[in-house]
């Protein structure tokens, strides 16, 4: 049977290509005119090439077909091109933005992010650590499972290292964190903004320094308006809306005169929500409820939808990988930077 005519040119520039040999770097600076460690610093973008010399390279590898594969970039650069994240967050609620914010910020310069879940457990946390540097990864992102002080991975590794969310107990490492007392502070600011005077907070697990500083924050906003937390103080539980609905019908029972009330997060502001449906109370008409954490299942299910404040969990992946990118870099910095939050007003506050 014969071979249609229309198949046989593809056989033979098959063949032509299969005879043909893989263009190297040392082909491309021969072209170019130069030597092999000039045509490598133009291919990957140095600095301290003419431009010139770097439009005559790059025009012979494009004429040459040259495409140099991860391996020998790695070894030109002397960088894999990757970096590691390490999380102990178990439910993702904080990583994966987190995650999503440093492959934005990564993505520019051509960087992936191999991500390891260390599950609260420290063994589990060196193994990811040992494993990530037999890969030569070019740098580190630590991410904590609450936002409190954690243990320093040390002043000996081979590559840099930034702790995201959960701030080093070493200040001579770079730390990046949410705002928790600015939290607080926007929070009270929102709801005097929506004419709210007597303020009552129920928080979270005063074991967490989050809980401390966001009532701190909100302290420090009453204080400055000439103002006084409904109640006296703030109460302190868990994080949970059975917390938050007990809390908030003692609340009411206690001082029925109370106009808002700030909750440590969006959970406990659920439940107070319930709570004050039971009492009879309209939100927000009667009683302003806001939350932490801006936690989009619960704050936009809730009947009215939950104001709350968001941590920039996104923003925060994007500072902690621009930190990393520029420490790679040689540009090492210490110490805590913290991200800015901002509140997301629902019907909750708002009607």
């Amino acid at each position: 049977m014969s071979v249609p005519s229309d198949v046989r040119p593809a056989k033979k520039l098959s063949e032509a290509h299969r005879g043909r040999r893989t263009a190297t770097l040392s082909d491309v600076a021969h072209r170019a005119g130069v030597s092999v460690s000039t045509a490598s610093k133009a291919i990957n973008g140095k600095t301290d090439v003419s431009e010139q010399t770097r439009r005559n390279v790059l025009r012979a590898a494009e004429e040459l077909d040259f495409s140099p594969n991860v391996l020998a970039r790695s070894l030109i650069s002397g960088r894999t091109g990757t970096v590691g994240l390490i999380t102990h967050d178990l439910e993702g609620r904080f990583s994966i933005p987190m995650l999503m914010g440093a492959e934005d910020a990564f993505g520019m310069n051509k960087v992936s992010v191999l991500l390891c879940d260390a599950r609260g457990d420290g063994i589990r946390e060196q193994h990811h650590l040992s494993v990530l540097l037999e890969r030569r990864v070019d740098g580190l992102i630590i991410v904590g499972a609450r936002p409190d002080p954690r243990p320093s991975l040390g002043r000996n590794l081979p590559v840099p290292v930034v702790y995201a969310y959960a701030p080093s107990t070493d200040p001579d490492d770079l730390s990046v964190i949410s705002d928790n007392v600015g939290a607080g502070r926007l929070a009270v600011e929102h709801l005097l903004t929506c004419g709210r005077r007597r303020i009552g907070i129920i928080s979270g697990d005063p074991g967490y320094g989050a809980s401390i500083d966001r009532v701190r924050g909100a302290e420090e906003a009453l204080r400055a308006a000439g103002l006084a937390i409904s109640g006296d103080s703030a109460v302190f539980g868990s994080w949970t809306e059975e917390w938050g609905r007990g809390a908030t019908q003692a609340l009411m029972a206690q001082h029925p005169d109370t106009d808002a009330i700030l909750c440590g997060n969006d959970q406990i502001g659920r439940g107070a929500i319930d709570a004050l449906r039971e009492l009879g109370r309209r939100v927000p008409d009667d009683v302003a409820v806001m939350g932490h954490d801006n936690w989009k299942i619960l704050a936009t299910g809730s009947r009215p939808p939950l104001t709350s404040v968001d941590m920039n969990l996104e923003e925060l992946g994007r500072r902690a990988a621009l930190r990393l990118s520029e420490a790679m870099d040689g540009r090492v910095t210490a110490g805590t930077e913290k991200v800015a939050c901002r509140v997301v007003v629902r019907g909750s506050t708002v009607g």
